[in-house]
């Protein structure tokens, strides 16, 4: 989705990233409510296993494939020879990865990759990229967090529960149920931690960041933003950071301007808000390695210090007139890497660029890449 990013991808550009580009969101998301309905399962498709020993320093790439042609796919990027492979998790399993490749994490050697229209979050060896187990029977996930080595929360989309899941055991364990949300609408997204606390953005005609109690698994407080909050970090300062991408024309949730949220996470009241342009569509915050930058894409590239009491004027790195989808930052050499969804529908490009603004690479990888993972 990146909704879904469902690519028809999930909010933050990422229920497919954009519904939002794409048209109108409320029908969207009401004709995929009806096809997850009629979905069950996935038709795996195996091929002949490979073998691969892809020690150190990686970046994983999610490509989200298009809703519902079971097409996500799973890219590594070797930064010190610039060599990437793509399709590991299909050449290493014989196995394809799904419909709509969401998000991964990695967790003590292990990576998790959420398949959204799927239903399942599997385990792979990062160094294999074979699969050592998975998590099924969930609604539409999103992200991941580890709690702990045995409990972790899965977020949805259409759905107004958490998953709680026991990660050693790959089993469902439990839910947290959010207030007002309805399978209709409503999604829980991406998940920073603080102290007991996880913090959470609510996307799809939501405006709201909950705090969940890890201790008692029940969601103890909410802070209202504005009109859709598509990513959530925490910089390191401890603040909070949200953007909105402020609905779109004729949603039946509203429309309005897009805005950019610095939020204390000890009083988890808003500090700083950096309204954009009636009509902007900024998306995909991210941090630098040692957290004191931000990052986001809003058509352009732009960055800014975590203490700026004002948002840049000139980007870090102008449009070029394509689909900028995805973006994340080396959290060693500060290298900033963008995924271009180019249209959809070919094979997307990743660019590498140098904090200097100089471009070092680039590459093409699977169908709408929108998540990264470092390894």
């Amino acid at each position: 989705m990146k909704i879904i990013k469902l690519f028809l991808k999930s909010p933050s550009h990422r229920v497919t990233k954009s519904p939002r580009k794409l048209g109108d969101l409320a029908t969207w998301s009401l004709g995929v409510f009806l096809l997850l309905s009629l979905t069950s399962c996935m038709e795996w498709e195996y091929g002949l296993e490979e073998s691969f020993d892809a020690s150190g320093e990686g970046l994983f790439i999610c490509n989200e494939g298009n809703f519902q042609y079971g097409n996500a796919t799973l890219s590594y990027y070797d930064p010190e020879t610039k060599v990437v492979e793509n399709e590991v998790f299909y050449r290493a399993n014989a196995m394809k990865l799904g419909d709509v490749a969401q998000s991964m994490i990695i967790r003590d050697g292990i990576g998790w990759v959420v398949v959204n229209n799927s239903h399942v979050v599997f385990a792979i060896d990062i160094n294999t990229f074979k699969e050592v187990g998975r998590i099924t029977n969930l609604t539409s996930p999103r992200y991941i967090h580890f709690v702990s080595d045995e409990k972790a929360y899965v977020t949805q989309i259409w759905d107004n529960r958490i998953f709680i899941v026991n990660p050693k055991r790959y089993e469902i364990t439990g839910y947290i149920d959010v207030p007002n949300m309805t399978m209709e609408s409503g999604s829980t997204e991406q998940m920073v931690q603080y102290g007991k606390y996880v913090y959470v953005n609510c996307w799809s005609y939501q405006n709201r960041i909950l705090k969940i109690d890890t201790e008692t698994d029940e969601v103890v407080d909410e802070l209202v933003v504005g009109i859709q909050p598509t990513s959530l970090v925490m910089d390191c300062n401890n603040k909070l950071w949200t953007v909105t991408d402020g609905g779109y024309a004729g949603s039946p949730y509203g429309h309005e301007a897009p805005s950019l949220y610095r939020i204390d996470a000890g009083t988890f009241t808003i500090e700083k808000q950096f309204e954009f342009k009636f009509g902007d569509a900024p998306s995909e915050v991210q941090l630098n390695g040692t957290k004191d930058k931000l990052y986001w894409i809003n058509d352009d590239i732009w960055e800014m210090d975590v203490t700026a009491e004002h948002v840049p004027v000139r980007p870090f790195l102008p449009y070029n007139g394509t689909i900028y989808y995805g973006l994340t930052v080396c959290p060693r050499t500060g290298d900033v890497y963008i995924a271009d969804a180019i249209d959809y529908v070919q094979q997307g490009m990743i660019y590498r660029y140098s904090k200097e603004r100089e471009l070092l690479d680039e590459f093409y990888v699977g169908i709408i890449p929108g998540a990264f993972c470092w390894k």
